[in-house]
């Protein structure tokens, strides 16, 4: 299992995007701790996971997946980020 890194530009204000944030959840076991990035520990590839993604989505809005194959990070998150990193990564 692999992880894909998704995220968005959500270009409508005012807009419900529950079902985008229920639809990216449902792809696997799920890291949100940034607005608007996510990490979803998954089987779909990113054209898979963005077909998903795109339904959900305004025309306008925009949207990258880029599966994160990486083992090497660094930034300033909360120690509970960076152990779900590190044992879905």
């Amino acid at each position: 299992m692999g992880a894909l890194l998704i995220s968005y530009d959500l270009n409508s204000p005012g807009q419900d995007y529950t079902d985008l944030h229920d639809a990216i959840k449902s792809l696997g076991g799920w890291w949100h701790y940034l607005d608007s990035t996510w990490i979803v520990s998954t089987t779909l590839t990113p054209a898979q996971a963005s077909a998903k993604l795109k339904a959900k989505m305004d025309a306008n809005d925009r949207l990258l997946v880029i599966d994160v194959a990486a083992k090497t990070r660094s930034g300033w998150l909360p120690k509970k980020a960076w152990e779900w990193l590190t044992k879905h990564i």
